[in-house]
């Protein structure tokens, strides 16, 4: 049984992203790293793994446009020759109230966090389904259960996270039996350089109030699920959702 595989990870030039590619990158593993327009991050982020061993393509592109998912997993197999693990990491947040939501803010929240993820797999599952380590992690948010933490809402958001969530659970039922897992990760409040795109600074603060261990979750500690996850020895493990929140979900 080898050892080597062959990894998308979306929204890979920083965050969450960043921070699984550095956990992962060895000379066994071969990334298709992607992002919509951090060029500069995406390519930092690829030579720190290339350094550490790691084959490394990197691919710019919207993936909320149609085909465009499609597209990475078609550059995967030209680079690699195929696809082991997927990590739809990927997204944005968006904020309003209720009273505020349009039909286009749901839908576009939907191309952005939910669409891409269906494609992408879709596209790759011969691939995963041949894979001796097939995995799949998609990831959701806190903003899917909890809702109104510091007054902060996000419906559309959490409309879209929730079908990854549920499609996430679908897909692990159909490839039980192929060997393939699949689950979520549910990341609490997470620094991210800069502060939240969604939040101001003074919410920010009050994130790490809010949660009951007193601190915002690092990167690194989503990635670190995300690797297990992606490891062997999570096999048995498949149709999760692990939220990692520092207890904010108590």
């Amino acid at each position: 049984m080898t050892d080597n595989r062959i990894i998308i990870i979306t929204g890979a030039g920083s965050g969450i992203g960043a921070a699984t590619v550095a956990r992962l990158a060895a000379p066994d593993t071969s990334f298709l790293l992607s992002t919509r327009s951090n060029r500069d991050g995406l390519e930092t982020v690829a030579n720190a793994a290339r350094c550490a061993g790691a084959q490394v393509h990197t691919w710019l592109g919207d993936l909320s446009e149609e085909g465009a998912a499609s597209e990475l997993v078609s550059v995967a197999r030209d680079t690699f020759g195929g696809i082991d693990q997927i990590v739809s990491n990927a997204g944005k947040a968006s904020k309003s109230a209720f009273r505020d939501l349009t039909r286009d803010d749901v839908l576009a929240a939907m191309s952005v966090n939910t669409l891409p993820m269906v494609e992408l797999v879709t596209a790759a599952m011969d691939d995963l389904v041949q894979s001796s380590w097939g995995r799949v992690v998609t990831l959701s948010s806190f903003v899917t259960h909890d809702f109104g933490i510091n007054g902060v809402l996000f419906p559309a958001t959490s409309a879209s996270k929730g079908a990854v969530e549920a499609l996430t659970r679908a897909l692990a039922f159909e490839l039980a039996q192929s060997g393939v897992s699949v689950n979520c990760v549910a990341p609490g409040y997470t620094r991210k350089v800069g502060g939240h795109a969604a939040i101001g600074a003074e919410a920010w603060k009050a994130a790490a109030a809010a949660t009951p261990n007193g601190k915002l979750a690092e990167p690194e500690d989503i990635a670190a699920t995300i690797a297990f996850l992606l490891s062997r020895d999570a096999g048995h493990i498949t149709g999760q959702v692990l939220r990692v929140d520092g207890g904010l979900s108590l």
